[in-house]
């Protein structure tokens, strides 16, 4: 008997989230070389807003679920008690405000909050699933994961980064010590920086100890970030690695072929009209950094100083739309945990990462000051099983 899912999303249109994640179910995705169908139905679904590209009622029709007008009333499949075994919530895309931050204001919480009602209300709790970040505030991320543990249910949560394939395929070893870690990354914020800092998190994890936590972050943007890497904040040589794994850079190498040391040649900042710099100190001495690159490159890559190691880089590969089956193999995770009752990597991941960020934007709503993070004291162990699918 497959598995009966509920999908709670904020719109369902062509190459949002929902329609990326909750169609594999429907339809299957390519896994290890093979078309693979997950014993999983979707069997009701909520649509928060409906564009004019809406495919929500489409597909109800096509696969024979019910759209309906609530979170509860999907949860129970329009009776009266709850009648799936599993929650999808994909709260990404839509007509959403921003904060002063920048933030957009998914109701991931207000979704979630609905789905451990119903659970409370009816005696049973089943897992769930949150796309990307928990919430745009670290406040409402920790109720949702106190919630969980208070409930007893698994919880899986974050983006498709950490567990896209790697150019090269790589894994930090369990327990390494790392000196400095470094990321790239494009887009607009809130939505691609977040990728880029879970990306980066599910490689320092792996240190020794494990996750303890932030001490500080700080955002600086525009030609400050320029000089924090002449004065030693970033390491150059890191930045090297990680753009030496890129297959887009911009510049000579769309102009006339070249390759080129976008570090060296001073390109960099004629690229990159507005550079950001997210520096964030953990608790155990690690410091970090994530720069937003937008006219450097079109990828995502990370670097690494490791003890016994040396530099380590790699790129996370994100495939080409229409496909973009990066999205397959986070399902593939999703569906691990229905099946199994126990989320693949801890939650407590997107948990920092969701709090790491919206520091980071405080610290640039406030004129870019080092901000103190005491309650960033996250502390989670890395799994002993990588990124691989």
């Amino acid at each position: 008997m497959p598995q009966r899912i509920a999908v709670i999303t904020t719109v369902y249109k062509y190459l949002s989230h929902a329609q990326h994640e909750a169609d594999r179910i429907l339809v299957g995705y390519p896994h290890n070389g093979k078309w693979h169908r997950p014993d999983m139905k979707i069997v009701s679904l909520y649509v928060d807003q409906k564009p004019h590209d809406d495919l929500s009622e489409a597909r109800a029709r096509e696969f024979r679920f019910k759209v309906y007008p609530g979170v509860a009333e999907t949860l129970r499949c329009g009776g009266d008690k709850l009648a799936v075994d599993g929650v999808m919530i994909i709260g990404e895309h839509g007509n959403y405000p921003r904060n002063e931050k920048g933030q957009i204001l998914y109701p991931r919480y207000e979704f979630f909050k609905q789905c451990t009602d119903v659970f409370e209300k009816d005696g049973r709790a089943v897992p769930v699933f949150n796309d990307k970040n928990l919430s745009y505030s670290f406040e409402k991320a920790k109720w949702m994961v106190d919630a969980s543990r208070r409930l007893r249910f698994p919880i899986l949560a974050g983006s498709s980064l950490p567990v896209t394939w790697r150019l090269p395929d790589i894994e930090l070893p369990l327990g390494c010590r790392i000196d400095d870690a470094l990321m790239v990354g494009v887009g607009e914020s809130d939505a691609m920086d977040y990728h880029a800092l879970e990306a980066m998190q599910s490689m320092v994890e792996r240190r020794k100890g494990g996750e303890t936590g932030v001490k500080a972050v700080q955002l600086i943007e525009g030609d400050a970030v320029w000089k924090a890497g002449e004065d030693g904040r970033w390491p150059k040589e890191l930045l090297t690695a990680a753009l030496s794994r890129s297959d887009t850079p911009q510049g000579l190498t769309v102009t006339d072929g070249r390759t080129q040391d976008l570090v060296r040649n001073g390109q960099l900042p004629k690229l990159v009209k507005n550079p950001w710099a997210y520096f964030i100190e953990y608790n155990d001495g690690l410091k970090a950094t994530l720069l937003m690159l937008n006219g450097a490159v079109g990828d995502f890559n990370f670097a690494a100083r490791v003890k016994d190691l040396g530099v380590q880089s790699t790129q996370f590969l994100l495939t080409p739309e229409p496909n973009v089956t990066y999205s397959a193999c986070l399902i593939g995770k999703v569906e691990a945990m229905f099946a199994t009752g126990k989320a693949p990597y801890p939650v407590e991941r997107t948990l920092i990462v969701s709090g790491i960020l919206e520091s980071c934007l405080t610290s640039r709503a406030e004129g870019h000051k080092r901000l103190e993070t005491p309650y960033l004291t996250v502390r989670y162990q890395a799994p002993n099983v990588g990124f691989q699918n």
